[in-house]
């Protein structure tokens, strides 16, 4: 039923073509090394405060989609609020928090 296959040997042609593959390969080799930039992206407090009012409502992804920033900075934003006692944390589960100004 199973049982092993038999693997094809190779050619004479064959292994002269991978031996000048090889050579092909050896100069493609050489990495480019690119270094990562470090981008940080921050709201600005004019902008996100006057985002923040517009809403009913306060969560991560809506706060995200109408400032146009990555929902990573959107939360950090919302933690820094949070940290400052400007919102607060009134339901929402499982990282999914929805927010209240405090008046």
């Amino acid at each position: 039923m199973g049982g092993n296959k038999k693997k094809p040997t190779q050619s004479g042609a064959s292994k002269s073509q991978d031996a000048k593959g090889n050579k092909k390969d050896e100069v493609k080799k050489a990495p480019k090394v690119q270094q990562k930039q470090k981008l940080s992206v921050i709201i600005e407090d004019s902008q996100g405060m006057k985002a923040l009012n517009s809403m009913k409502a306060i969560t991560v992804h809506s706060l995200a989609r109408n400032l146009g920033v990555k929902i990573s900075v959107a939360n950090n934003y919302l933690k820094n609020l949070e940290n400052k006692n400007i919102i607060k944390n009134v339901g929402g589960y499982s990282g999914h928090k929805i927010y209240e100004k405090i008046k």
